[in-house]
């Protein structure tokens, strides 16, 4: 996967929802690509209707599937699909749901709501870990800025994973964010967007010029 074979600092941009969208992210040299398929999503894409073209993009960029409390058919319908390189993990799901499920290559995501949740994190057996932003709002893509203090710090202390930093990161800040924080990777949705699932081609290249500054 190509997240496993480049320099710190990977990006993954998430919340994908066309395939033209996915391949000016990656032509614009984004590592890896995330798909929401939690219906609660303003992001969200129907796996009947998008699975195709996903299948089309193998090889442009490490395919993400992010699930948040998914059924167990889900799961394996995305994972049997051989469309994703990796599942996400971004909702209540514990330990032992995340590795019953079969999948190969999994991430947890975690929201930083305070040194107990990102404790929680170590939990889980799976190599990279995403520490998202708390909010209320919901699971993720709320535009939240995470406690990027309080995750530098765990990070710092606890190098036995390899973490993704999301939350609020835009091309005005990430480069801050990757400065103090240290992670292994980014990730970003609201971002780089003009709205909703449709991603801004200006916006994407900024980001990805910020970020990869510090490579």
């Amino acid at each position: 996967m190509r997240l496993f074979e480049l320099p710190a600092p990977r990006v993954k941009i998430c919340g994908i929802t066309s395939e033209s969208d996915a391949l000016m992210c990656a032509d614009a040299g984004a590592d890896a690509l995330g798909f929401n398929f939690y219906d609660g999503s303003k992001r969200y894409i129907d796996p009947s209707a998008s699975l195709r073209w996903i299948a089309n993009l193998e090889g442009a960029a490490d395919r993400v599937a992010v699930v948040v409390n998914a059924s167990p058919e889900l799961v394996n319908l995305l994972w049997k699909s051989e469309c994703f390189e990796m599942i996400q993990f971004h909702g209540d799901e514990t330990p032992s749901q995340c590795e019953s499920t079969g999948v190969s290559h999994w991430m947890k995501a975690v929201r930083a709501r305070d040194a107990a949740a990102l404790a929680y994190s170590l939990e889980f057996s799976a190599p990279q870990v995403l520490l998202d932003a708390w909010s209320p709002a919901g699971y993720g893509g709320t535009g939240e800025v995470a406690d990027w203090g309080l995750i530098r710090d765990f990070i710092a202390n606890s190098r036995s994973r390899q973490y993704v930093l999301a939350g609020g990161l835009t091309p005005s800040n990430v480069a801050r964010a990757i400065a103090e924080v240290q992670p292994w990777a980014v990730d970003v949705a609201g971002g780089v967007e003009s709205r909703p699932g449709v991603k801004d081609a200006s916006l994407v290249k900024a980001f990805l010029s910020e970020a990869k500054k510090s490579t």
